[in-house]
């Protein structure tokens, strides 16, 4: 994934993640439901998804199948978030986690397992 994905991008990615596929209407009805979107609104946000490439469209029904995975977003986001916030730096991401108190004994073990793995 090289662009992107907005909050409002996220939202309908969500959908598609947990359902694998989903036509326009059923996601627009599920965004309606969450954060009272319009249908309209949804459609402009699954067409900007659609220009990125994260999503594919299909005839009939308009149906949508997300064409990068959850954690292609997640590694992209959090890539962006090392480059931008701690100057490319992911040690100064973990150090800022743990100085924060965020993490529990268990998560601390998993990434001493990581790092143990690397």
């Amino acid at each position: 994934m090289e662009k992107k994905l907005f909050d409002s991008e996220l939202k309908v990615m969500e959908i598609l993640w947990k359902q694998g596929e989903a036509t326009a209407k059923e996601i627009a009805e599920e965004l309606h439901r969450q954060v009272g979107w319009s249908k309209t609104t949804t459609y402009t946000v699954i067409k900007k998804c659609i220009e990125k490439g994260a999503i594919e469209r299909r005839e009939p029904n308009f149906i949508c199948h997300a064409l990068i995975t959850k954690e292609e977003a997640q590694k992209y986001e959090t890539n962006e978030l090392i480059d931008k916030m701690y100057d490319g730096h992911p040690d100064k991401l973990i150090a800022a986690l743990i100085g924060e108190k965020r993490l529990d004994k268990a998560a601390i073990m998993r990434l001493k397992e990581l790092i143990d793995d690397l």
